[in-house]
């Protein structure tokens, strides 16, 4: 009897393995817009003029920042890697994005999905750190400006940027290996428009419980250090304007700041309450709202910001356009 008993259980585990396989996941279906029907195709000329005027734009930014010598400052040195760094950020989700907005079933292999996230998950963490490093530019600028190009030498500039690469690239291999290590089971579809981190979670056929806590540590520990520290950059800079004894002393001031706070709350918004939010929170549209803000929106206003409001680049340009030989002719 007890034989039997064993044999009888060595055949349940089997069973239970095997049915565990079949269904497990090899591809992911994304639901993404589908709702919408027949506006698909106009959000497909949407995004893709979005996505498209992001890249030529922060190209063009690269481009100024490169052939203008006046513009070899440690400001648009961070301004050089974050432009850089937006295009890469919406190239690794508006594509998939574009694509399944014409084709059905909207479908990725498992593979593909972890290889978007490793790649979008750097980039987000590798901003955070990037937005702190220009805040601490900004600090030693306005708060210490005769030991400004001693502070801010090409040499700590360059330990900055590679040391917000470097945590953006440690931090998240590790984080999304670990996602990926878990089972994937049903039918595989998210209700999402890319790999975001919770959707795919929720596919998890395990308890991810210890997963989400290590996850909102990570999210904590590394989204809300660097946000600390514009946050203590940016008081101490408010003191420092509001004792400069002159007005026009604290707009120009003010003025060198504006543009990067702004980006920092538009990037921070939308992060802080994507991925500080309990996952009992998380709705599909809520998800998909806030996604598209930080994936799409975000990264073309900040070329629009960077121009716009910056009175150098757009000097830059201006001068690089009268040298033109179709207006040195005119």
């Amino acid at each position: 009897l007890y034989r039997n008993m064993n044999v009888t259980l060595i055949f349940l585990q089997n069973t239970n393995l095997k049915n565990i396989s079949v269904t497990l996941c090899t591809k992911f279906i994304f639901v993404a817009f589908s709702s919408l029907g027949e506006l698909q195709p106009v959000l497909f000329v949407v995004f893709l003029a979005i996505y498209t005027f992001t890249v030529l734009g922060n190209l063009v930014i690269i481009f100024l920042i490169w052939v203008s010598p006046s513009l070899h400052t440690p400001m648009y040195f961070f301004l050089t890697n974050l432009s850089f760094l937006e295009m890469c950020y919406i190239t690794s989700v508006v594509p998939q994005l574009l694509v399944h907005l014409l084709v059905e079933p909207k479908t990725m292999s498992v593979s593909r999905c972890a290889a978007q996230m490793y790649i979008f998950t750097i980039l987000g963490l590798t901003e955070c750190c990037l937005l702190a490093a220009m805040a601490y530019d900004r600090f030693v600028a306005i708060c210490y400006p005769l030991r400004y190009t001693l502070l801010m030498g090409p040499r700590v500039c360059l330990q900055l940027a590679v040391a917000s690469w470097t945590i953006g690239m440690v931090v998240e291999i590790a984080q999304t290996t670990w996602i990926f290590t878990l089972p994937f089971c049903g039918t595989g579809k998210i209700q999402h428009f890319f790999c975001d981190i919770m959707p795919v979670v929720k596919l998890a056929c395990v308890d991810t419980s210890q997963n989400e806590i290590v996850m909102f540590s990570v999210s904590v520990l590394f989204i809300m250090s660097p946000c600390l520290l514009i946050l203590c950059s940016y008081a101490r800079i408010l003191i420092a304007i509001l004792r400069m004894p002159s007005a026009a002393g604290r707009h120009k001031a003010f003025s060198t700041c504006s543009s990067h706070l702004l980006v920092v709350s538009l990037f921070y918004g939308t992060a802080l309450f994507t991925y500080l939010q309990p996952k009992a929170a998380h709705t599909p549209d809520t998800d998909k709202a806030t996604a598209l803000m930080y994936t799409v929106v975000t990264p073309a206003l900040n070329p629009v910001i960077y121009t716009l409001r910056n009175k150098e680049v757009k000097g830059a340009f201006w001068r690089i356009a009268r040298r033109h030989p179709l207006n040195q002719a005119a």
